[in-house]
């Protein structure tokens, strides 16, 4: 009970805490985001159509990711506001159920992908090489999709009680072994077969299993606030209904993306598949700028939750004020990057031809219009789950992305062609904007203004 009291997320100084629990997150997401990249690079050296191909891939990843990550949205946000009311059992429940949840959705998506991934493929383009290469890709890595979700999972068991570093570590092991084994597997080196695309997805798979495994050894080892076994495990109803009303709208908010995602391949196929390389390629560009915020959300959401279960207002908002002031910072790097870069990066990064330059030089220029006020809504959405409200978050992702991104990408797309279309993100944008202050500032009258100081 004396290690519960003197958890660092209720009483070390906000910057400090931010920063060492963000820190880790941060460099981890980093290191991740870069192997995304050179997965794409040495996938483009093959041919622009196995780039297509990992591309439309791409909204299934972002699925698995959703709901993964999501459902710890639900396991985070429940363990620490457990253990900053000092209820050690129901902290212990939260876990177990995660975990149970992580493995029922691994053995759903095995499934769906061994028997609908060339039928996804078809249902995208006609093109029998992007056909072919994508079916490979995508089967291989949802049949063995335990690594992404048992490593999303027992990342946060360990983020919800503050030990963030050790997520750096496994992320990172992870990611470099990726990154190590992409052209040993893709192009046959030191003695393996060349297996192409589905040498990407065997060396994404390997490097999440071995994530895994190193999570289990962390979580049994140093995570001592909570106590993980299976052995004698019986789902609580209580306690996944309670992971879900916050996870479940994060799922949705996330999922939406794949929609989305898919909505702008569909869009963009009607002009070519390098409109569709290039959207793709961007996504793996921006990861580079998003993911640092995405870490400073994993570890601002615990300390959110924390202090709400302890009734801290202050550090509350103190914690807000400083996450939106560093996520803005970033995202203006990354705009500064997009802006003055874009030929560079797509040139010397994917082997654009002078089409693919053509066509990705200004797309990446007027998306990235919209990345300093994406910081700021990232931040917003992150405090509603934190503070046991996803729906908000649902809410404003919803309109972003379905309500108005992807009608007006459409409209534009047959109205004005296809350099348009890019102008749909910033306006989407801006209507997440005004909608997720509205809501900020809701959320904060009804549920933080009345705790004690």
């Amino acid at each position: 009970m004396a290690e519960q009291k003197e958890n660092k997320m209720g009483v070390m100084p906000v910057p400090r805490l931010l920063i060492t629990m963000s820190l880790p997150m941060m460099l981890s997401m980093l290191v991740q985001a870069l192997y995304n990249i050179v997965d794409s690079m040495f996938v483009a050296k093959l041919s622009e159509e196995a780039l297509t191909a990992v591309s439309l891939a791409f909204p299934v990843q972002t699925l698995m990711i959703s709901i993964s990550s999501g459902t710890g949205v639900g396991i985070n946000a429940l363990l620490s506001r457990s253990l900053g009311e000092k209820n050690v059992q129901s902290a212990d429940r939260a876990a177990n159920n995660g975990l149970f949840l992580a493995i029922v959705s691994c053995i759903v998506f095995a499934i769906l992908g061994g028997f609908g991934s060339r039928l996804f493929f078809t249902l995208q383009t006609d093109n029998p090489e992007i056909v072919e290469y994508g079916t490979q890709y995508l089967s291989i890595i949802t049949i063995f999709c335990a690594g992404i979700f048992l490593q999303i999972t027992f990342e946060r068991l360990m983020q919800s009680t503050g030990k963030t570093f050790y997520n750096m570590v496994t992320q990172g092991l992870g990611a470099i072994i990726n990154i190590v084994l992409d052209p040993i597997m893709i192009f046959g080196l030191f003695g393996f077969p060349r297996l192409e695309v589905a040498g990407a997805a065997i060396a994404t798979i390997t490097g999440q299993i071995i994530a895994v495994c190193l999570s289990i050894f962390f979580n049994q080892t140093r995570n001592k606030e909570i106590h993980v076994s299976l052995r004698h495990f019986k789902p609580h109803k209580g306690t996944i209904l309670t992971i879900y009303k916050v996870g479940l709208p994060s799922i949705v908010m996330q999922s939406i993306g794949s929609v989305m995602t898919f909505g702008m391949n569909k869009i963009l196929l009607m002009f070519s598949s390098t409109a569709a390389a290039v959207f793709g390629v961007y996504f793996k560009l921006q990861s580079f700028i998003f993911m640092p915020v995405f870490g400073l959300n994993n570890g601002m959401t615990p300390i959110i939750a924390y202090n709400y279960g302890a009734r801290k207002k202050k550090r509350i908002t103190d914690t807000i004020r400083l996450s939106v002031a560093i996520s803005v910072s970033i995202m203006v790097v990354g705009l500064l990057l997009f802006q003055f870069g874009a030929g560079f990066l797509l040139k010397n990064l994917f082997d654009a031809s002078d089409n693919m330059l053509s066509i990705g030089v200004p797309a990446l220029r007027i998306i990235s219009i919209h990345f300093p006020v994406a910081g700021f809504c990232i931040i917003a959405g992150s405090v509603f789950q934190a503070l046991g409200n996803g729906v908000y978050s649902l809410i404003t992702s919803a309109t972003r992305q379905l309500i108005v991104l992807l009608p007006v990408a459409f409209a534009f797309a047959s109205l004005f062609g296809l350099s348009a279309v890019w102008w749909a993100f910033p306006i989407a944008e801006v209507a997440s904007l005004i909608l997720s202050a509205i809501l900020l500032k809701r959320i904060y009258r009804l549920q933080v203004k009345p705790l004690d100081n």
